[in-house]
């Protein structure tokens, strides 16, 4: 299994604009987010991507992923997202996602977090990486994002979803 990582910052005139805007910026803003906690199966390659040109699935459908993502309104302010890995040479492997008012901080918080992950797991994993990405907020609500994608699942149009008090 291969995840992209990505990161992306948006602007607009509320948090939830800026929120759409770094998932356009992202390349998955189309898709509904279905959040993952934050362990990678066997065998999976994490590869860093600048954006994401074709986002698994189409329009509508449920995107697995993790995702970190820190909005602000108050001018002057920053906002950091990140995300880092570690990983074995079978590809298992841990993700955490973090959220900070600066990059020092997001990136200290994410490698204390997969620090102790591994020695939660009696683990040690030879491979790690991160991604961050960071705004200023200048006057306009901001949002800084990164998400690392899995995979995509279609909705099954024949299933009807249960009434309340009908037999299942």
């Amino acid at each position: 299994m291969i995840i992209l990582v990505t990161g992306a910052v948006g602007r607009g005139p509320t948090c939830l604009a800026a929120f759409d805007a770094a998932l356009v910026a992202a390349g998955i803003a189309d898709r509904n987010l279905i959040r993952l906690s934050s362990v990678l199966p066997p065998a999976s390659s994490v590869h860093q991507v600048d954006r994401l040109s074709s986002a698994p699935g189409r329009w509508g459908d449920r995107l697995y992923c993790v995702l970190a993502e820190a909005r602000t309104t108050v001018p002057g302010a920053q906002v950091w997202a990140g995300i880092g890995w570690v990983q074995d040479a079978r590809g298992h492997g841990l993700l955490v996602e973090h959220e900070a008012d600066d990059e020092v901080s997001v990136r200290g918080l994410i490698g204390s977090s997969l620090d102790a992950l591994s020695r939660n797991r009696g683990v040690s994993f030879p491979s790690r990486g991160v991604e961050v990405a960071g705004v200023r907020c200048t006057g306009q609500p901001v949002c800084a994002l990164v998400v690392a994608v899995f995979t995509a699942e279609a909705w099954n149009p024949g299933r009807r979803p249960a009434r309340a008090g009908a037999p299942a």
